[in-house]
């Protein structure tokens, strides 16, 4: 729906400028886009070609015409504009007048007025389109200012004759808006606010603006309320902003109407103005703001940085954008720790550059700065951004995981990697978790230990520097490969934080394995054979390692008479091979050859091969093991050199002999001092490097020697060219021996002659010849021959077995090649395996090493190493070839003497090629002997306690990578002292040990000890030192001390019973030494203590812990854990003992244990009680005192005051417990909680408690009815039958007849809370309910409530008990006191007592005659609601109690019988003297103003007077103040002082009054016995009323007194009242004719049946109860017919409790001697002691006229008169002038005070004046009467002289001033006198507090002192005073 259509009337002219207003109804496309939907009117503007029709062609507008053409229809009338989504227009159209204006709202769209002289333009249609606008990159998104004007500007251009502005067309026409940059778009946004239902921008900003240009912005309010809103606006205040003219809108649900704003600058400047939205809900506004291009920056006003570790740095990044419309350049000033990068920079319009923030702290800190950005040009701005960081310091832990690992918890981690045995030359990785137990990441570095030793690290991780992330873990690598076959690795890797703040130690472990190779014999017998033949046997060799093992026979098979299957291999682990070994022997002797089977990484084996062979003419002795054993015994013995002939000859010359062995030696006389040597097998290295060959050393003497042992005959090209090598073989023996070669068939190598016989110590030439068959080839082979002593080519020449020698192997290494000088070598393929250093081993000792050269190629390879090149290292083999797939084993050894890493090359040189040399670098080092002792030697123990021990953990550490044993030497006179474990030990390579020290002084002093370590190695070698000792200095002290607590005595205060409260105590060492200490308790229980089990109770405190240690100077802290158990006071002394090496637990203390501080705690409960009760509503007549016994509230405050017994702790807090509907009771404490009675319908029963906490512990009490005790079950688990006192229950809850308000509570210490109970009078008779009062932890108490409801016509006296309790009273009390008992009137009616007293007259014949009991008042009546008293005198005859059961008769009521007791006592066996507030005051004192019931406006500053005890007579006087609590209202008392002024015995002052808003009235209460000793106790009543109700009340009653006295005189006579005047009348009516005959005049009473209308009623509509529906129907039917008579307000009632006892003058003298000069007594009253006087002198006053108009004089006046008396006389006696008058009043002949002389003094004093002599000042009038004549005579008769007058004067007024001295005296002792004088000081002393109350006088200002100058008078008067 668009606007309303146009009406047909002619328009207006337009004003410049019209109501432009366009509503949208659909949402924006998105925020960024411009407000471009526009409802248009199509009476307006012609629709889009790419939209729908709006509306039918009859409303189309036509085209606007020319300026001369007549004009168009007009536009609509003013009024609301509507906005509602119209169905034809879904996109609207944009008028061609203006580039913003919709064309519904252009008032260019029509014609204007002539005088705008507009051009004629035609219609022009819009593009458009269905879907999303394109956007021009030329135009501004949000903002289109450029050349675009506005409307007005327009219209004024085109008054001027100017075109209009085509620019705006053309940007129309585009379409479309430029897009910004991201930037842009963010700063178009528009922030938003919701106004009662309406959304608008808070501000439209106006930006890029030009000087002389309109800039329009459109504002859009959208609906977004469910219903119809209707606002106006008024329009900006200033010039620059213009919008369309005010109207009223009104905008639909979900509707938005856009109001276009043109901005019209004048000047440069800012510009802001507001547009007021006004609604029915208030206003609100929107700020217009146009601003000048400046520079400004935007970003964030905090960047908060992630926790960052200490010495770490952490970063985060924040956008800068240049927000302002210049070019800026900014630079940054940061604090540190934080850096910005960049620091400075330059931003143009728009753009945005990122910020990196870097905060590197290097202490924890919270970081919270401010860094200032400096951005503009010429003037400089600056702005802050709050840096916010946090660092903390990162803690790491190592730990090893391991299977039995589950979680991390701290102690539980451990720092010790263990790889195991891990086989030779493989790799073992394992992991190690570090843990960042902190919340920040923690950069790290991982570091090795550093040794300055040489050492093959085997141990190696990848990672150097990581990060660990908070609360999470990294997990480092670890590789193990070892390298050395036996060595135990031990390494260390240090996790050092950022900054070296921490550092966690991973220790790890491993060892290296190797293969165990073994032969399963130590030799191969092939027996003999013949020639020809050869013989096969098995030699097998095991691997029990698990470790796969590379073994070489050294032995070359093709040359040599044995022969292996499998010379060389690889032997896995745990595996045994079969080895065929080949027995082919080409001459007919004995064989053996000792082959030594090399095995890498291990020593090697060796295995003896030995056969025969015989031929047919050769047949030498068989060669047995058994002479392999004689050989080498002979050997070592140097028999070997002899031929076996010889030996026998020498065997048989007896030279000889033959052991045990049947080996040969020598005999035992030669030498005879040292026994036969015999062969001990040398270590296999020694055997294979000494064997004189490839060393100079060798174990045994050659027999034989071959020389050269190897030769390289090199290139021999040509083949046939090559030269024989000469061999020499020496024959070292002293036998002739031959030499057989054995021959290799097909080799190249061949040796001549093949068998040569050598004389003895001779040599033999041989020629070895080379033979190659082929170029460019490599040859090498092992030449093998064999040498015996030529006797053993026969067995026959052998004569004893014994001297059989075998042969010895000689064995020739040849290698060749047949490469052309031009052609490569084979180039070798190979694998080398090398360790970097020989195994460690001590100085001056051998070490070896294993090295293997595999063949991975197909040809053969031939190596030889350089032995000169690096002599100090030995290689085994030099030389050799390697099969194809074979591999060589070499064995290196070198002899390492200095400490410094030597590095040793040896040259290998393969393939006889010098290019194909490999140099083997190997280092080499002797390992010293050296421990790291730490502290450099030094250990320090701390002073200790003399006795007790003190353990440090000391670690040495083995710098060697040779284990070493420890030994430690103490001092045997040091050993009592110092300790260490373990004393010896090992230490493998790097180890570092912890030893755990002890230091045990003995005395007092200062201790310097020294103990030695002797280190040597594990196994020593024997050119090694034997061990080498480091020295430990140890210092230590001895010392004593003593523990102290901070707080020696330690009060914890109370403590719930049961409940554990926990403090620490805190115990200081003072001394230098650390004591360990051992805390006992000593339990003393004080106060009550109860029954004897209290004694043997357990501890209720514990101390945790009960034993420790405290470091010196030092402090620390024992948790004390209190439980107390019952409600006492506990006192627990807490000793100490200091533990020793000899006393280490306290049993075994000897010395007495030491006080330390004593704690006190007390058991208490929750303590609280009822201090105060006052009622309301139906019981506001009740009296505190009585209402204290209705609701026993002393036996309830009992109850609280003892002990919880423990089935009152079954439920220690309130909860449903019962399943049934009458709970159990589980306390035996039952308390009668009595309300009273009250008629029905009567307005609830109200009394307030007033609870108090008088404990020390909070107390949460809760009022439990039954239905809160029970728990809530199922319909079906509830019984079906129910018994009457459940549905008594029942009803009296459904009906909540009873009523707690708030039920619950907490009370904090001292704390006061009010408790409003309640009891509804709904239905006739007595409610019963059981109410639980549980305190939490606390007593549970059982309270019966108890209410009764009477008929609104039934007599009724609420007895509170039946039995009463008389004050107790001495035996021979001459005057006993009245005492009282109350009733309580609870009905609507007046009710009549009477006292029967037969039981009375019955007690008092039992007592002789003596009236026990007598009741004074014996009947009466008791108004309702109100208190009735019936006054008693027990009078006890003998000490012992009486009883007696009085029935009290009601008339027209229920009596009831009352047991009465009293007690007697004999004061002078007790010794008691009961006062009046131990029989008549609560247990509480009544006196808190703060208990008030609802409505309550008024408060009196105390509940209860009690005056104590005083003489009969007496004036007793007390100040009570009536509070005003009200703050706006005035209120109007009255005290009911009609009881109390019939006594006389009581006054109040003032009666009654009127309070202000808050004021403060004090009321005087003046109590005077009346003569007869009594138990007062009065309730005084105070009625306040409002004072506004109360006038009210008299308005509405005058008004009813009108209308009665208008209805009085008229009536109206119908005849309906004719005939109702027939029918009889109703109780009601006759009421009412009878209220009319008594207030008309009788002439009226003739036509009494005619009634006016509407009658008047005085009578008042009684309060029903809920439930009696129709009678109150019926009545509010009849109270709106009949005025009621207006009831006055109800008052507010205060009670004022006066209690007190009077005793008779005797009395109170006889029991108070010290209180009676405290008390005034009137003599001028009748005493007790003079009856008969008294009552004479009563008498007489009482017929006296002076004392009959005193008595007939008000208490006002009488006031009035003392007041304006005593302030008549202070006036006077303070004026001089009235002083100067009295001087000279003295000739006066009566004085003013004569009036108060009596009888008998006034005639003695006239008898005295006769007698003296008269002065002008004391004359009476008699005396110038009687003499007047005889003075006149004397006169006449002589005139005495001048001396005589002035010595008579004189002495006159010496007379004058004894008589005024003697005058005071009698006055001063005159009754009346000091009667006066008592009431003068009373009213002085009440008006001071009267204005002290008023604030006029302050009663605790400091007093000050005023000088006064000296006047005549005062001098004067001072010296006459003193005169007088």
């Amino acid at each position: 729906m668009g606007l309303r259509p146009p009406a047909p009337s002619p328009p207006p002219a337009p004003s410049l400028l019209a109501p432009v207003l366009w509503v949208t109804g659909a949402p924006r496309p998105h925020r960024g886009a411009p407000p471009s939907l526009y409802q248009c009117s199509p009476a307006f503007c012609t629709p889009c070609p790419h939209s729908t029709p709006p509306v039918s062609p009859a409303a189309a507008p036509s085209i606007p015409p020319p300026h001369n053409s007549p004009a168009p229809p007009a536009p609509p009338p003013p009024g609301p504009i509507l906005a509602s989504p119209s169905p034809g227009h879904p996109r609207p159209n944009i008028c061609p007048h203006s580039p913003r204006i919709p064309s519904s709202c252009c008032p260019l769209a029509a014609p204007a007025a002539p005088r705008h002289g507009l051009a004629p333009g035609g219609r022009r249609r819009c593009h458009g389109s269905r879907g999303r606008r394109e956007r021009c990159p030329q135009q501004p998104h949000r903002e289109r200012t450029g050349t675009r004007r506005g409307r007005g500007a327009e219209m004024l251009a085109q008054a001027h004759g100017e075109p209009p502005d085509s620019g705006s067309f053309q940007k129309l026409r585009c379409g479309c808006v430029r897009k910004l940059p991201r930037l842009s778009a963010r700063k178009g946004r528009k922030k938003k606010g919701v106004f009662w239902g309406i959304e608008v921008a808070e501000t439209l900003r106006w930006r890029g603006w030009e000087l002389g240009k309109e800039t329009i912005k459109h504002l859009i309010l959208k609906n977004v309320h469910e219903k119809t809103q209707k606002l106006s606006y008024r329009c900006p205040s200033t010039r620059f902003f213009i919008t369309v003219f005010p109207q009223p809108i009104a905008l639909s649900p979900g509707m938005s109407l856009t109001l276009p704003i043109i901005f019209r600058p004048t000047e440069k400047r800012d510009y802001e103005d507001s547009i007021c939205f006004r609604k029915a809900e208030g206003e609100f506004s929107v700020t217009l703001r146009a601003t000048l291009p400046r520079p400004c920056l935007s970003f964030p006003a905090a960047v908060r940085l992630p926790v960052c570790a200490v010495h770490s740095l952490t970063e985060t990044t924040f956008t800068v954008r240049n927000v302002g419309d210049l070019i800026t350049v900014f630079a940054w000033e940061t604090p540190s720790p934080f850096d910005m990068i960049p620091e400075h920079g330059m931003l143009s319009a728009g753009e945005e550059c990122t910020i990196k923030v870097v905060f590197q702290p290097q202490v924890a800190a919270l970081c919270d700065v401010a860094a200032t950005c400096w951005f503009g040009g010429e003037e400089k701005q600056k702005r802050t951004l709050r840096l916010k960081a946090r660092a903390k310091y990162p803690y790491l832990r190592v730990n090893v995981p391991g299977e039995q690992y589950e979680g991390v918890k701290p102690g539980k981690f451990r720092d010790v990697l263990c790889f195991g045995s891990v086989p030779v030359g493989t790799t073992v990785e394992k992991c190690v978790e570090i843990f960042n137990l902190s919340v920040v990441d923690a950069p790290c570095r991982i570091e090795r230990a550093k040794d300055p030793l040489l050492q093959d690290h085997v141990f190696s991780c990848d990672v150097s520097h990581s990060v660990v992330p908070a609360k999470g873990k990294l997990v480092l690598c670890i590789r193990f490969q070892p390298r050395t076959v036996g060595e135990h690795s031990t390494d260390y890797f240090t996790v050092v934080s950022a900054g070296c703040l921490q550092q966690a130690v991973l220790k790890v472990v491993g060892s290296c394995k190797g293969p165990l190779v073994s032969l399963h014999q130590s030799s191969v017998d092939f027996n003999w054979i013949n020639l020809g033949e050869s013989s096969m046997q098995i030699l097998k060799i095991s691997n029990i390692s698990d470790v796969p093992a590379c073994y070489q026979f050294d032995i070359d098979g093709r040359g040599s008479v044995f022969s292996l299957d499998h010379p060389c291999g690889v032997l896995e682990g745990t595996a045994t091979r079969a080895l065929k070994v080949t027995f082919r022997p080409p001459h007919p002797i004995s064989y053996h050859r000792r082959v030594v089977c090399l095995v890498h990484h291990q020593e090697p084996l060796y295995v003896d091969f030995f056969g025969t062979c015989h031929s047919d003419t050769a047949k030498p002795a068989i060669l047995r093991a058994r002479h392999l054993s004689w050989f080498r015994t002979n050997m070592v013995r140097g028999l070997t050199f002899y031929p076996p002939d010889i030996l026998s000859a020498m065997l048989k010359d007896g030279m000889l002999q033959m052991d045990e062995k049947r080996a040969l030696m020598l005999p035992p006389e030669i030498p005879p001092d040292k026994p036969p040597e015999d062969y001990v097998e040398a270590s296999s290295m020694a055997e294979y490097f000494c064997d004189g060959r490839s060393s100079d050393l060798a174990l045994f003497p050659p027999h034989v020697s071959v020389s050269p042992r190897e030769h390289d005959f090199g290139c021999c090209v040509p083949l046939h060219q090559v030269e024989p090598l000469p061999l020499c073989v020496t024959n070292h023996t002293k036998g002739k021996i031959t030499v057989a070669w054995t021959p290799s068939h097909g080799s190249a190598f061949q040796v001549t002659p093949e068998i040569c016989d050598i004389p003895p110590l001779k040599s033999s030439a041989f020629r070895v010849l080379f033979q190659p068959t082929q170029l460019n080839s490599l040859y090498a082979a092992e030449l093998e021959g064999f040498a015996f002593y030529k006797v053993l080519r026969q067995y026959s020449n052998i004569e004893e077995d014994a001297t059989i020698c075998p042969p010895w192997c000689l064995t020739v290494r040849l290698r060749a090649h047949t490469f052309e000088a031009e052609r490569e070598h084979f180039i070798p393929q190979y694998v080398l395996d090398v360790p970097k250093t020989f195994p460690p081993v001590a100085s001056d000792t051998d070490t070896y090493c294993s090295v293997l050269l595999s063949n991975t190629g197909t040809s053969l390879i031939t190596f030889s190493v350089n032995q000169a090149a690096c002599p100090s290292v030995l290689v085994k083999p030099h030389s050799g070839h390697i099969i194809p797939g074979g591999h060589q084993i070499f064995f290196l050894s070198t002899h390492p003497v200095s400490t410094t890493p030597q590095q040793h090359v040896l040259p290998l040189q393969l393939n006889s090629c010098p290019g194909y040399t490999k140099e083997i670098a190997i280092r080499s080092c002797a390992e010293p002997l050296l421990l790291l002792l730490e502290g450099d030697g030094n250990l320090y123990f701390k002073p200790i306690y003399v006795g007790t021990s003190s353990t440090r953990m000391y670690t040495i550490k083995n710098c060697t990578r040779l284990p070493v044993a420890f030994t430690w030497k103490i001092q045997q006179s040091d050993s009592k002292v110092l300790s260490v474990r373990p004393a010896t030990g090992f230490l493998q390579p790097c180890e570092a040990m912890a030893q755990e020290w002890t230091f045990t002084p003995d005395k007092v002093t200062k201790y310097l000890l020294r103990a030695v370590v002797l280190v040597s190695w594990k196994s020593p070698a024997p050119a090694s030192p034997q061990s080498v000792h480091y020295t430990l200095r140890i210092v230590g002290e001895g010392a004593l001390g003593t523990i102290r607590a901070q707080q020696e005595h330690l009060d914890l205060g109370n403590i719930l019973v049961g409940d554990l409260h926990s403090c620490s105590i805190v115990l200081l060492n003072d001394g230098v030494c650390s004591l360990k200490f051992i805390l006992s308790v000593e339990q003393l229980l004080t106060r009550p203590c109860g029954p004897e089990g209290v004694r043997s109770d357990p501890l209720a405190l514990e101390l945790e812990p009960s034993r420790g240690t405290i470091p010196a100077r030092s402090k620390a802290f024992v948790r004390v854990s209190v439980r107390p158990a019952r409600r006492l006071h506990y006192t627990w002394s807490i000793k100490y003992s200091i533990c020793t090496s000899t006393a280490p637990d306290f049993a075994s203390t000897k010395e007495e244990p030491q006080p330390l501080c004593r704690v006190e705690a007390a058991g208490v409960y929750p303590a609280f009680c009822v201090a105060d009760a006052c009622s309301a509503g139906s019981a506001s007549g009740v009296s505190r005192l009585y209402l204290w016994r209705l609701f026993s509230l002393d036996k309830l405050n009992g109850y609280l005051e003892r002990d919880p017994v423990p089935s009152e702790l079954t439920y220690r807090v309130p909860t449903r417990h019962s399943t049934s509907l009458i709970p159990p009771v589980y306390t035996p404490f039952v308390v009668d909680f009595d309300f009273g009675a009250a008629s029905i319908g009567s307005e609830p029963s109200l009394v307030v408690l007033l609870l108090l906490n008088k404990g020390v512990m909070p107390v949460e009490w809760a009022f439990l009815f039954p239905s809160d005790q029970k728990m809530g079950m199922e319909h079906w688990a509830e019984g079906a039958e129910l018994s009457p006192r459940e549905l008594h229950q029942m009803r009296i809850q459904d009906n909540q007849l009873f009523a707690v308000s708030p039920k619950s509570g907490k009370l904090l210490p001292g704390q006061e809370e009010c408790v409003q109970l309640s009891h509804r009078h709904d239905f006739v008779g007595t409610d019963h309910l059981p109410v639980l009062l549980k305190a939490s932890y606390g007593h549970e108490i059982l309270l019966n409530f108890r209410g009764v409801t009477v008929t609104q016509d039934q007599r009724y006296v609420h007895f509170a008990s039946t039995k009463h309790l008389f004050t107790p009273i001495a035996i021979g009390t001459s005057y006993p006191p009245t005492q009282v008992y109350e009733l309580y009137n609870g009905g609507s009616m007046p009710v009549l007592f009477e006292v029967q007293l037969d039981s009375i007259m019955r007690i008092q014949r039992d007592n002789f005659q003596h009236p026990v009991f007598v009741c004074l008042t014996p009947r009466g009546e008791i108004p309702p609601g109100t208190t009735g008293q019936i006054e008693w005198i027990f009078s006890p005859l003998e000490a012992r109690t009486y009883s007696v059961e009085v029935p009290i008769h009601i008339l027209g009521g229920r009596s009831a019988l009352i047991t009465f007791q009293g007690v007697g006592y004999d004061p002078n066996t007790t010794g008691e003297n009961p006062t009046f507030s131990e029989v008549l005051a609560p247990s509480v004192l009544l006196g808190s103003a703060k208990l008030t019931v609802p409505g309550q406006a008024a408060t009196l500053s105390h509940h209860k007077i009690c005056v104590g005890n005083i003489p009969d007579r007496s004036r007793a006087c007390r100040l009570v103040f009536l509070n005003n609590t009200s703050e706006s209202k005035a209120v109007v008392f009255a005290w009911k002082t009609s009881n109390v002024k019939e006594s006389g015995a009581l006054q109040i002052a003032p009666e009654q009054g009127v309070m202000q808003p808050g004021e403060s009235i004090p009321c005087f209460i003046t109590l005077q016995p009346s003569g007869i000793a009594s138990l007062c106790s009065m309730d005084l009543v105070c009625e306040v009323h409002s004072q506004e109700a109360l006038h009210q009340h008299e308005r509405e009653l005058r008004e009813w007194e009108r209308e009665k006295e208008r209805q009085a005189a008229e009536f109206t006579i119908t005849e309906k009242d004719l005939r109702a005047a027939k029918k009889p009348r109703s109780p009601a009516g006759r009421s009412s004719d009878s209220a009319e005959t008594e207030n008309v005049p009788e002439p009226s009473a003739v036509v009494r049946k005619y009634k006016t209308l509407p009658p008047i009623k005085n009578h008042p509509v009684p309060n029903l109860p809920a439930g009696h529906l129709d009678r109150r129907l019926l009545l509010d039917k009849e109270a709106s017919r009949v005025w009621v008579k207006p009831e006055p307000p109800k008052p507010i009632l205060l009670h004022l409790a006066v209690t007190a006892r009077s005793h008779s003058t005797e009395d109170f003298f006889r029991n108070f001697p010290s209180e009676f000069p405290k008390y005034f007594l009137p003599c001028h009253l009748p005493l007790e002691s003079r009856p008969e006087d008294g009552s004479q002198g009563s008498d007489r006053t009482e017929t006296d006229p002076k004392w009959l108009s005193l008595a007939a004089a008000s208490k006002q006046e009488l006031q009035i008169v003392t007041d304006v008396l005593a302030g008549v006389l202070s006036g006077l006696l303070e004026n001089s002038q009235f002083q100067d008058a009295a001087k000279r009043c003295l000739d006066e002949p009566i004085p003013y005070f004569s009036q108060f002389r009596c009888k008998e003094p006034a005639e003695a004093q006239d008898r005295g004046q006769r007698t003296t002599a008269p002065s002008r000042g004391s004359a009476s009038p008699d005396l110038y009467t009687e003499g007047n004549g005889e003075r006149e005579e004397m006169k006449q008769e002589s005139s005495p002289s001048k001396e005589f007058l002035e010595s008579w004067e004189r002495l006159s007024e010496v007379f004058h001033h004894q008589q005024l001295r003697e005058q005071k005296e009698m006055l001063s002792r005159h009754p009346a006198f000091g009667t006066l004088v008592e009431l003068v000081l009373e009213n002085t002393l009440q008006n001071i507090l009267l204005e002290a109350s008023r604030g006029e006088v302050v009663l605790t200002a400091r007093p000050r002192v005023i000088a006064l100058p000296p006047s005549p008078f005062r001098s004067r008067y001072s010296r006459g005073t003193a005169s007088s």
